[in-house]
């Protein structure tokens, strides 16, 4: 008999949910339902029932159990979410509600918990360093965040914010957070924290994309500037991770990943911080899945 593991990716602006055959890894069905999150929580839980019943009717497959990626974390202690951006989640006791409306065991971990897990397992690790032990999966884009992966297993820790090492103090920018704070890692080299620190030195507005072509093309200071500070800041934040964790492989997501320089000029820098004295042997690679390895990941919750 078949087994299937399922999986659910729970984004802002849509849900994905997966099937995938657990010997042979195919993909039985793959489906999206708007997310809708401006109706509210309820109906957001309305939108996965219907996605799941959607996927059994099409498929005849009923899960046992169904692992998702959220997009904030869920308190191991309070089993409540927090740190959600799509706000209505927050307090919520999602775990437990789709539990009870779906009839299966949950099993969840934040996108960027999935993401790492996901290229740790089933993605660019096992087909470039597969006797990695060590995962950390960075996240860089609109936001900044991280996930740890030990021997295949998310290592989530105690108030479940293990690798989130987007709002570690940095202290190189005094811009508020809306997690409280002031100078986390996402004020400082997320893409719009890196297009706002353009336009505070140059007075024009302009995308990211736009300032490493001015960057590269070597025409305006203040391009260079902002990368310089990418690449500077980079380097500082992810180095308390491999004095920390030492993992033997960084896998970089997002849009401001896709920077090349990262992974001459950003690593580069890491050397002027980290407690080793021989040049950086830490390997850092770009992702295989990429937007789909929230979906995957979540399925490997489950395996």
């Amino acid at each position: 008999m078949e087994r299937y593991v399922w999986g659910v990716d729970l984004g802002g602006t849509k849900i994905e949910g997966i099937v995938i055959n657990a010997k042979t890894d195919e993909i039985l069905i793959r489906e999206r339902v708007p997310t809708e999150a401006n109706q509210g929580y309820d109906h957001i839980l309305s939108q996965i029932k219907k996605l799941i019943d959607g996927l059994s009717k099409k498929t005849g497959v009923n899960p046992e159990a169904i692992g998702f990626s959220t997009p904030g974390t869920l308190d191991p202690g309070l089993q409540t979410m927090k740190n959600c951006n799509t706000t209505c989640m927050n307090e919520q006791p999602m775990k437990k509600d789709l539990a009870a409306l779906l009839g299966v065991k949950i099993e969840m971990a934040n996108d960027a918990n999935c993401f790492a897990l996901a290229e740790a397992t089933m993605g660019i690790v096992p087909d470039k360093y597969p006797d990695a032990q060590v995962v950390f999966g960075v996240i860089m884009g609109t936001g900044v965040g991280g996930g740890v992966v030990v021997n295949g297993k998310i290592i989530g820790g105690k108030h479940g914010i293990g690798g989130e090492w987007g709002h570690n103090v940095l202290g190189d920018d005094q811009t508020p957070c809306y997690c409280g704070k002031v100078g986390c890692n996402e004020n400082i080299f997320s893409g719009p924290a890196l297009e706002r620190f353009y336009a505070s030195i140059s007075g024009e507005k302009r995308g990211l994309k736009e300032i490493v072509d001015r960057y590269r093309a070597n025409t305006d200071e203040h391009a260079t500037a902002t990368l310089q500070r990418l690449f500077k800041s980079f380097g500082k934040a992810i180095h308390y991770i491999i004095n920390v964790l030492d993992p033997d492989v960084v896998v970089l997501g997002g849009g401001v990943s896709n920077i090349e320089e990262i992974y001459t000029e950003g690593v580069k820098e890491i050397e002027n911080f980290i407690f080793n004295k021989r040049k950086v042997e830490t390997v850092f690679l770009k992702p295989k899945l990429g937007d789909s390895a929230g979906v995957f990941g979540a399925a490997e919750l489950v395996r």
